[in-house]
């Protein structure tokens, strides 16, 4: 596999597209394992930002001049290739928001005021990030309407028989992640889509952590809200998509009111903008914003089936050597992985863990990772968490490995 992989990947080569993966950190080589709460960003990224506050800074739909015309049209270029990427209908499909959370709280916002009633319920999963079960405790306790919870099984899988069993006439939204920021775990959202929307029962799919590891459609999952962050996928900072079919979108309020979010304002009456700006009101991050064209660009010229390969070949290598640690358990084994391993170390904090690992130039997540309900559920306080992205290297794993060994070593 690894000829293959040779032929069609050159992790090495696409290593250089990205300049911190060069520095030093504690006198050692980084290695970069926290890739699931940020990614790092290629420096075409890095230059297009440094590009518009050079050279065309200036507001956005608004001004008849030059700059402003020219970082609008980028701006807007920007929205129309990441409706390409991800295969949206329409531009006007594509919502720029600060982030996976800004989307999911515009949805629940929107979609609380005008579909969620007394009584109504709301379905999410154990696994779910706070961002996916706070807006909707906020909404449900606005509404009078009721939270459910989707159980999983000891290996961090969706339990499906539980799941059809929760879907009632009461259900307005599913609202389940794609992959588990903690796990790893790839859900069936595919098939969950489906069940939900034989009941007519709308999705919102939060996918900040498939991005950087799949390609995605929105015309194949057919699912109704679909939530991201750039800078999981290697852009910026402080931009997300909400993509939301143009039919739920338009049924939708404006989430925020000011400018560019309207047609007219009078004291008496305001008629609201059309899709997309209805949800995009005042000055965006317009630099950030036409980052992500730059973004979109680099990634279409990846071979995806190419780091699929290298991913899982990342994976099943850190799961081997780790397991040969003694006293090392894993937390989410499920059949179908992102390149996500979480593990505790019996007798060790995941903290003091990480800190000395961290002195050995490896960067790694500890903590509850914005999952406090799934710590409960599997009875622990955090985990370690190596998450890898596709300009990781088998030789990394093997510094993880020999940086785990030696900090256990010092605390036991």
């Amino acid at each position: 596999m690894q000829e293959v992989l040779k032929k069609t990947f050159d992790v090495e080569a696409i290593r250089k597209d990205f300049p911190v993966l060069s520095r030093k950190v504690n006198g050692k080589e980084l290695v970069y394992l926290d890739n699931g709460a940020t990614a790092q960003k290629p420096k075409v990224v890095i230059d297009r930002i440094q590009q518009y506050y050079n050279l065309e800074n200036a507001n956005i739909h608004r001004g008849v001049h030059t700059l402003s015309q020219e970082a609008t049209s980028a701006y807007e270029d920007s929205r129309r290739k990441m409706k390409e990427f991800i295969n949206a209908r329409f531009s006007e499909e594509i919502i720029f928001t600060s982030g996976t959370t800004g989307g999911i709280n515009l949805v629940a916002s929107a979609f609380g005021q005008t579909h969620i009633q007394e009584g109504d319920e709301i379905l999410i999963s154990t696994m779910e990030h706070h961002s996916n079960i706070v807006p909707w405790q906020m909404i449900c306790e606005q509404k009078g309407a009721n939270l459910k919870v989707i159980p999983i099984n000891d290996k961090g899988e969706i339990q499906m028989e539980e799941f059809e069993t929760l879907l009632t006439e009461r259900t307005k939204l599913l609202s389940i992640s794609h992959i588990s920021n903690t796990l790893g775990t790839i859900n069936p959202v595919k098939e969950m889509i489906a069940k939900a929307h034989e009941k007519h029962i709308s999705v919102l799919v939060d996918g900040a952590q498939a991005v950087p590891h799949m390609r995605l459609d929105m015309q194949d999952l057919d699912v109704d809200l679909y939530v991201f962050s750039l800078h999981k996928m290697f852009g910026p900072t402080g931009v997300g998509v909400l993509y939301g079919k143009k039919e739920l979108l338009d049924s939708l309020p404006p989430y925020q009111g000011g400018g560019d979010m309207i047609k007219t304002v009078s004291f008496k009456k305001t008629t609201y903008n059309d899709l997309p700006h209805k949800f995009e009101a005042g000055t965006p991050n317009i630099a950030d914003g036409i980052a992500c064209g730059a973004l979109i660009d680099y990634l279409e010229e990846l071979d995806w089936a190419a780091i699929s390969l290298h991913e899982k070949d990342l994976l099943s290598y850190a799961h081997e050597q780790l397991a040969a640690i003694e006293g090392l358990r894993f937390i989410g084994e499920a059949e179908r992985k992102a390149s996500v391993i979480s593990f505790v170390i019996e007798g060790i904090h995941s903290y003091d863990l990480g800190v000395l690992i961290d002195k050995m130039g490896v960067a790694v997540r500890t903590g509850h990772h914005c999952t406090q309900p799934l710590m409960d559920r599997f009875g622990i306080l955090g985990t370690v968490r190596a998450s890898f992205a596709f300009y990781n290297t088998m030789e990394e794993v093997d510094r993880l490995v020999e940086a785990v060994k030696r900090a256990k070593g010092m605390l036991l």
